[in-house]
Formats: structure tokens, sequence, C-alpha cells
């Protein structure tokens, strides 16, 4: 099983920032520094300006089968504290259990824990994205995929950060909803999956054995969207692995009593 500390229970993404500052020049933290060589050209939703930044390297000194990191994030010139929040984040998804994770936490720090114990046909990718900007929030995704040695396909990881501007922190998905209603909203994401499940030919094929073997559960990985919530789950939680991470919307209209107002679109 994956191991992934962001998606523990109770665990906050708020603690990261707790951690030491920023790295210095390049090659330093990927995401924190935009020199010549990695920047790609930005982009601005609104007045929120993004910079993408785009870095590769095959282990140094090695020939043939090499081990390989790709990156592929993002940078908010105009918000640090989100930038060091997303390359620690990003760095804190990979190792497929809690005891073989190292002592790294940031993506430079990776960098040469994976050199160091990396088989030769070891990858690791990471992606963070922009999913939506609704109002304060700024809804982030993050991705990993590490490709281990010998292994019949990639373990991929996804991660939502939903950031309020206005305070500078990450809004925790309890915070979203109006005290009281968090069984609601278990209720409407059950309802999704039951949605996503009709047009699932797997789970119709035999809906009780699949039920039985891929049971519903309960997430706390959302994006806040202009369409509403959305849920990512991981690989093997809901469904095996040949449909990937599956996500489920709610819509607005089956959220108002259970999303706080100021969540909810102005319409």
């Amino acid at each position: 099983m994956f191991y992934n500390p962001l998606l523990r229970p109770g665990c906050s993404l708020t603690l990261v920032l707790l951690l030491a500052a920023c790295g210095s020049a390049p090659p330093a933290d990927i995401s924190l520094a935009t020199p010549a060589s990695t920047a790609v050209a930005g982009s601005q939703i609104g007045d929120l300006k993004i910079e993408r930044i785009s870095w590769s390297a095959s282990k140094p000194g090695c020939a043939g089968d090499c081990p390989r990191i790709e990156i592929d994030s993002i940078a908010f010139p105009g918000i640090p504290k989100l930038t060091m929040l997303i390359d620690r984040a990003l760095a804190d998804m990979t190792g497929i259990d809690q005891n073989l994770h190292g002592s790294y936490e940031t993506l430079r720090q990776y960098t040469p824990y994976f050199w160091q114990t990396a088989q030769p046909r070891d990858a690791t990718y990471f992606k963070a994205s922009v999913k939506d900007l609704v109002g304060d929030v700024i809804s982030i995704e993050l991705h990993s995929t590490q490709y281990l040695t010998g292994a019949a396909h990639g373990i991929p990881a996804t991660q939502y950060i939903n950031w309020q501007r206005s305070k500078a922190r990450i809004l925790a998905l309890d915070e979203v909803l109006i005290p009281g209603r968090r069984a609601e909203l278990t209720a409407a994401l059950s309802s999704a999956h039951q949605q996503w499940l009709a047009h699932n030919e797997d789970a119709q094929r035999d809906p009780t054995a699949y039920q039985r073997m891929w049971p519903f559960q309960d997430n706390n990985n959302f994006a806040l969207t202009r369409a509403g919530l959305t849920f990512k789950y991981s690989a093997y939680s809901i469904a095996p692995y040949s449909h990937g991470e599956p996500e489920l919307s709610i819509p607005y209209s089956a959220l108002r009593g259970i999303v706080r107002p100021e969540f909810l679109p102005a319409s």
C-alpha cells in the first residue's frame, strides 16, 4: 500500500509550514527558485500570478538504465508560503510505506536521497497545477507517480490543497461545512458514488460482488471548484487499479444546507 502522510486521518498540511525556511539559489528547492534554466512562461488567473517550473534529470554519472526524476510544478511569486508548502508537500508524497520514507523535507533534499537509494529503472514524477480559483480559495492538485524497478505499474498519488488567500492558510473540509452537517455531506458523496457505479461497466457486471470488494469510503481529499466539491480517491481504494484514482463530484445544488454560504456561488 502506498504511504502518503498527507492522507492520514487528522493530518494537517498546515504543520508543514512550521518546518525550516526556504532553500537558497539553484539548484535549491525546485518550486522555490525560478532560474532561467527551469522557469517556464507564467500565467495569470485574475490577480493571481502563477509561474510554472519544469526540471528533470537522470542520476548523475549513470549510463544505461538510470533512475530519473521529473518535476512539473508551480510557484506563486506573491504567495511564498504557498510555494514552499507545495514543494514540501510534493516531497512528502513519496515512499512506499512509512518505514521507507526518508528524512527529506523538500524536493531538493529528496533528490540526493533518491539517487542514493534508487534502483536502475526507478523513476519519480511530480506535478502541481491549479485546479480552480473560487473567490478567496485557490484549489491546487498535487500528483506524484513512482515507478519501482520490477513493478508491474506505477504508484500514483494525488492530493488537493485548498488555500484561503485572505487568511494565508489551508482550508480544511470541516471548515467549509456548516457545523453538524458532515453526515449529510457523506450521504451526498455516497450518492455521487452510486452514480459513478452506474457508469462503471465492471461494477454493473456483478454489483453485489463489486461493492463487497470495493465498498464506498468517506473522503477528506477535496477540491473546492466552481462546479462543486470534487473528491479524489487513491488507487485501490474504491476500485481496482485499472480505474486509476477515481474522482467523485458533488454539485452545489446538492450542497445547499451543507456547505457554508460564503463558499457557495453567488447565484
